[in-house]
């Protein structure tokens, strides 16, 4: 684990591994189309090397932003890279994101620069065009129309970019979702990034002779964290798929020979539909992170078909990443979330603050040092991040309780937020969009149950007076502005939502 006089970076941990083993494969991408490339420890460091030289030449230097829409492949990982090289900051964005998401990344983060998939050509241009001026350039990944340059038109081969950067420096800015209506921006360091690596690895006794996968999006912290920052930290191989597909992921982990995968529950319920097949407990996967809701009889179902045992987890993107676990080598307790990792220390408080009783619900908070254990604050925001940082404590908004061993067991989200599919949507966010329609006067957005991708998205919404409201229209509208999974899959109209006594729409009384 990282200590304080640490000031390694991303780029010093990659060097190490090359320096150890240049020729152990250490990437290897498997595109949507079946394509799978590989490379050693060395020639990855090659390819970002001539990746930060080119970018370099662009003027990117430290502190510089960068933008990144990309889907999983070895270009995403790269770019993050080699802006760590660089000294710079990495901003993923979700690929699913609209023109006017996009915009809030790029305008918000301050992004000098953006890099993206060709097929988001149309959805960048528009983002810059509508309110991004500080943006110099799009850095095309694909197929170049012209005018562009695409990220091979940038490589500088043999060329030694310069290095900066420290461990307290920003390394990543990451938007989530939460209690606002737009994503807010998690800033996280070179250290914080390091310190995520090392204590996935340690929680899931992971070693260099593991193969770690999953086809979780790099823009999300879980396969930053758990999956490739993990396996560089222990000198292993990661193993990134560019999309899942529940009739042949598990032909790719036996394939592939993983050892280790993260999965959701909308992946676990997608895998457990599949036909059985004799050969589903032939594979050398030792254990599989899950992160909460699924259901006893589906754990028992999946265990037993697959063979592999869930080891049930609880994170946050604030915390890069992992905040408790159930013991690999010990009672799961299932459906508890686990115990407070190494280096964790975790209270549940009630609203005075003071920790609740034994079996009360309370908000989980983490002790923890900003820009080492927890994030360094959110991006231009000193209200926000003054409300989640407070006295060495990171307030996370979710709620669990904790049994007499110490277990604890997820509650609910105190946050007005909604997970689907492993995606965090703000429910303000929804909302806000949709009382941007020019016939709504009222919205009303929670997350109802659903089969397989945990939460739903139901909207309630009331008309203005004399206005009447269609359906189609309105999820038309939204899709314009919004991802396709913050979408509503559920529209109740009304002619007017309940009120409280005070006149706010009671979300109790419609849930």
């Amino acid at each position: 684990m990282l200590d304080r006089s640490d000031d390694r970076t991303l780029r010093d941990l990659l060097d190490e591994q090359v320096e150890r083993q240049p020729d152990k494969t250490w990437l290897v991408v498997e595109s949507a189309a079946g394509e799978v490339v590989e490379l050693t420890y060395a020639e990855f460091a090659t390819r970002v090397d001539a990746v930060a030289a080119g970018l370099a030449e662009t003027g990117v230097g430290p502190g510089d932003r960068v933008t990144v829409q990309l889907r999983n492949g070895v270009e995403v990982v790269e770019t993050w890279f080699a802006l760590a090289t660089l000294g710079a900051v990495f901003v993923p964005s979700n690929v699913a994101n609209t023109a006017p998401e996009l915009r809030h990344v790029i305008g918000h983060s301050g992004s000098v620069l953006v890099v993206a998939a060709a097929e988001f050509r149309e959805t960048v241009a528009k983002a810059v065009i509508e309110g991004c001026p500080g943006v110099r350039e799009v850095v095309v990944v694909g197929r170049a129309e012209a005018g562009e340059r695409t990220l091979d038109d940038l490589r500088r081969p043999g060329v030694v970019p310069p290095r900066a950067g420290s461990a307290d420096e920003v390394v990543e800015t990451i938007f989530t979702s939460g209690t606002t209506s737009r994503p807010k921006g998690v800033l996280l360091t070179h250290a914080n990034s390091l310190f995520g690596g090392a204590q996935a690895a340690s929680a899931l006794h992971l070693d260099g002779t593991d193969r770690l996968l999953t086809a979780l999006p790099v823009f999300h912290v879980n396969a930053q964290a758990c999956t490739i920052l993990a396996a560089l930290t222990v000198g292993g191989s990661c193993v990134l798929l560019e999309e899942y597909r529940a009739t042949r992921f598990w032909d790719q982990v036996r394939r592939h020979g993983a050892t280790e995968i993260s999965l959701v529950a909308m992946q676990a319920r997608t895998l457990l539909a599949q036909p059985e097949c004799e050969t589903d407990r032939e594979h050398a996967v030792r254990r599989v992170f899950y992160a909460l809701n699924i259901g006893v009889d589906e754990r028992d179902s999946f265990e037993r078909r697959y063979g592999v045992e869930l080891v049930n987890g609880y994170g946050l993107s604030e915390a890069m990443v992992l905040v408790t676990l159930a013991p690999v080598f010990g009672p799961k307790r299932w459906p508890s979330i686990g115990l407070p990792l190494d280096e964790r220390t975790v209270r549940l408080v009630g609203p005075d603050g003071e920790d609740v009783a034994q079996g009360e619900v309370g908000e989980i908070v983490v002790r923890g040092r900003p820009g080492r254990s927890v994030m360094l604050g959110y991006h231009d925001d000193p209200t926000a991040t003054a409300a989640a940082l407070q006295d060495g404590w990171l307030r996370t908004g979710d709620n669990a309780y904790a049994d007499e061993r110490g277990y604890l067991f997820f509650f609910d989200r105190g946050k007005d937020m909604i997970k689907r599919s492993g995606e965090n949507i703000s429910s303000m966010e929804v909302e806000a969009v949709l009382l941007d329609h020019p016939d709504v006067a009222e919205a009303a957005v929670v997350g109802v149950p659903d089969p397989v991708r945990d939460e739903a998205v139901k909207a309630w919404l009331a008309p203005l007076p004399g206005r009447t409201l269609d359906e189609a229209e309105i999820l038309a509208f939204c899709r314009e502005r919004l991802a396709s999974f913050k979408v509503p899959t559920i529209v109740e109209l009304r002619d007017e939502l309940p009120k409280t006594s005070i006149g706010k729409i009671e979300k109790k009384s419609l849930r």
